[in-house]
């Protein structure tokens, strides 16, 4: 390769790779190589910080020149070492996109107008405070994101929860990880996995469901891969009903019929109970069972599990008995298996249940709290983990996985708030789909959205349009152009993460520390600023007393002292040498821990290896979860299932990674993907419009036939406003965790034919 005399520039390089082509024959993953690829010329200094994406949270080295980030590369002392994916090496372009939001704007007779920041708060307040007085507390609410920085979302929760006095606190993470979240806090007491990016590096068995890891966490595809390289032995199982990128590179691949993965864990617990790969000294010490209302014994566990038996499910669920009977063996011979997991296991109305069975497979075989063996959910946001799921700052939730239903932990708080006794609502709030319900009903009178999109990204988005229609709606973005700014009375321009200070926290409770590089642009402010500003008008300034980045996360690490979420030291000074800091980390020489529940964890008692200490007996619960098919099962009417997820190129609703050039044209248009054989019994083309229709909608959209999609199935994503997929989604959801399930719909399909003009 030459180095000097013909460089490719990192936009040349996406171009000719389109995204995913020329990187993956290039390496393992392999994403690495476009370091190597790419240099752009000398740049005045370089920064520490983390990627702005997903929840891998990849350290990044940021160039600066002339008050810009012109440069980015992969950090080689953090956790990623050094790799980084395409959009990620797209950060500079990202940072400087036209169309910025620079000023606030209010409706005005329909039309957005040009305000000043003090009409817009002052009218902003005076909706709120005017709902609060007529209709009480719980007729506002606060709509965040997993991609605010950890101390917007906890200011944002401690004003809302304890100053106004409403639970009304949701955000996006709801439609990505409660199910996670759920699943932890009931099989280990406290949420948060056990496990760590180091596992990686020693499983000799990866169990891979409802993850595309190759297009949605590159870099830990990349380690996996390297893994594999290291040990030809490592097996790798993907179950998925789509042969993704990352399917294809499986040693076992099992295309599961949609909705039916529950029956497949239950099937494989129970050959891994009949042939005696179970632990029964690690569940007798470890390890209690439930049947979700009563502790059951270990033989009512195994009387359970026997209607799932291989040769009574595999048909439904599109498999052999054989195939099931493999899976079950790797993952309970292997020396060391890590699942992973994210989306397609959370986004379904079996959510909490299938995460219970993940864990429990691990629990039962005791594959868990030692190198390699773990279950590890992967973060679909930034900051969904320490900024959301830490912080509390969902409606059912409170700091340091506290819940608002139990009078102690309302107390609790209260006292560290240093508030009366009875100011936390003991109901919770609305979450994110009934809260869009309630815009609908009227019961929400006024709401602050927050560094999200929710009109494009709510499943049956077309019903909660309308919801937002009836709402003072509140937008803070970095754009003004997004779907959801269509329905804002109110835009706040907001800073972009590297023009503000603040902590992210990924996937293995890991905290960094994002430093302000450069200026917002215009009148642009930190949602930070936002939320104090709205505070102090709202009458409760003295109770939002810390009011700068570092002064809040000084108040919220000392509130974290108070749980096993403890992570006291973990200071900003520390971050800003280190890559980062994995909690529980009490005081400031403590190097963080890799593993929970084992030995090295500062909660696990001296002597114990393994200890679940989020429990009041220290054991875990392996708990008997049936099956329940899909209400969204197929029918004669709607004989096909649509599943929708991430592309590579784009991140989300697109309001980022769409407006860089090179991610747009690598991507193409969204679309739908389908089989050949449903191809052809619909007399389809390459490009064809179809009508998708389902019982919340129909969309038309241009079709792309893929061998890699299984028969009956269509897959879509979601990242283009003009291809909005989700109005045609399912919005039934979980009814514990209330994530909706984007992951199986009955659909019909047909060529569309235009109305004749």
């Amino acid at each position: 390769m030459k180095e000097t005399s013909e460089k490719l520039t990192r936009r040349h390089f996406v171009k000719l790779s389109s995204g995913v082509v020329a990187v993956s024959s290039m390496a393992f993953g392999g994403w690495g190589v476009t370091e190597l690829l790419v240099d752009e010329g000398p740049v005045d200094s370089w920064h520490k910080s983390a990627c702005r994406f997903c929840g891998t949270g990849c350290g990044v080295m940021l160039g600066k020149k002339a008050g810009k980030i012109v440069r980015v590369r992969g950090d080689k002392e953090a956790h990623n070492r050094g790799v980084i994916c395409v959009k990620g090496s797209m950060l500079a372009e990202v940072s400087q996109l036209e169309g910025r939001a620079t000023t606030p704007k209010i409706r005005v007779n329909g039309q957005l107008k040009a305000a000043s920041w003090d009409e817009a708060m002052a009218l902003v307040a005076e909706k709120f405070s005017e709902s609060i007085k007529t209709n009480g507390p719980d007729s506002v609410a606060f709509y965040g994101s997993g991609q605010l920085l950890t101390e917007e979302s906890y200011t944002a929760n401690k004003l809302f929860k304890a100053g106004i006095g409403t639970n009304n606190v949701d955000g996006n993470p709801r439609l990505c990880m409660a199910s996670a979240a759920v699943g932890y806090a009931q099989t280990f007491g406290k949420d948060e996995p056990a496990g760590a990016y180091d596992d990686l590096d020693h499983a000799t068995c990866f169990f891979i469901i409802g993850s595309n890891t190759y297009e949605s966490h590159p870099p830990l595809w990349e380690r996996i891969m390297i893994r594999k390289k290291s040990n030809p032995n490592v097996k790798i199982i993907v179950v998925d009903p789509r042969k993704t990128e990352t399917a294809q590179r499986a040693d076992m691949y099992l295309p599961v019929v949609p909705g039916t993965d529950l029956m497949l864990l239950n099937a494989m617990a129970q050959v891994i109970v009949a042939k005696g790969l179970y632990d029964p000294g690690f569940i007798e010490e470890h390890v209690n069972f439930n049947d979700g209302g009563n502790t059951v014994s270990w033989e009512d566990y195994v009387a359970f599990l026997q209607d799932y038996a291989p040769e009574k499910v595999a048909s439904e669920l599109g498999l052999t008995p054989t195939q099931i009977e493999e899976a079950a063996f790797l993952f309970g011979a292997s020396k060391a298996t890590m699942s992973l997991w994210t989306m397609g296991i959370n986004q379904r109305v079996q959510g909490v249940f299938l995460n219970n069975c993940i864990s429990s497979l691990h629990l039962i075989t005791a594959q868990i709290c030692r190198p390699g063996a773990t279950p590890l959910s992967l973060t679909g946001q930034s900051n969904a983990c320490g900024g959301v799921r830490d912080t509390g700052s969902l409606a059912h939730i409170l700091p340091g996985g506290r819940l608002v239903k139990k009078p102690e932990h309302r107390r609790e708080m209260e006292k560290i708030w240093g508030v009366p006794e009875g100011t936390i609502a003991p109901k919770p709030g609305y979450d994110a789909v009934n809260l869009f319900r309630a815009m609908g009903e009227e019961k929400v009178k006024a709401c602050l959205v927050m560094c999200t999109n929710p009109a494009q990204s709510l499943p049956n988005a077309s019903r909660y349009r309308e919801a937002m229609e009836k709402c003072f709606l509140v937008m803070a973005d970095i754009f003004e152009d997004t779907e959801t700014a269509q329905y804002a009375d109110v835009i706040l321009p907001a800073a972009f993460y590297i023009e503000k200070t603040g902590v992210y926290g990924q996937t293995e409770r890991r905290y960094q520390l994002i430093e302000k590089l450069v200026d917002p642009p215009g009148e642009a402010r930190s949602d930070l600023d936002i939320l104090v500003d709205l505070a102090e008008r709202l009458g409760h300034g003295d109770f939002i007393s810390s009011k700068t980045p570092k002064d809040v996360w000084d108040e919220w690490r000392k509130v974290s002292a108070h749980s096993v979420y403890n992570f006291e030291g973990i200071t900003y000074e520390r971050l800003e040498k280190e890559r980062g800091l994995q909690w529980p980390c009490p005081t400031e020489d403590h190097p963080g821990t890799v593993r929970r529940y084992s030995t090295g964890d500062p909660f696990v008692q001296e002597g114990r290896k393994v200890q679940f200490y989020g429990k009041p007996d220290n054991k875990a619960v392996v708990f008997l979860r049936p099956y329940i098919p899909s209400k969204e099962k197929t029918t004669e009417a709607y004989p096909l299932y649509l599943t929708t997820g991430r592309v590579i190129d784009q991140w989300h609703t697109g309001t980022m990674t769409d407006k860089v050039s090179e991610l747009n044209t690598s991507s193409g248009r969204g679309r739908f993907f389908i089989n050949p054989q449903d191809a052809f019994e619909a007399n389809l083309n390459n490009g064809d419009e179809i009508e998708v229709e389902s019982r919340y909608g129909k969309m038309v959209g241009k079709v792309e036939i893929s061998e890699n999609e299984s028969p009956g199935v269509i897959f879509a994503s979601f990242f283009d406003p003009k291809f909005l997929v989700n109005a045609v989604v399912s919005d039934q959801y979980d009814p514990v965790s209330k994530e909706p399930d984007y992951k199986v719909t009955a659909v019909s399909i047909k060529r569309h034919q235009p109305t004749a003009l």
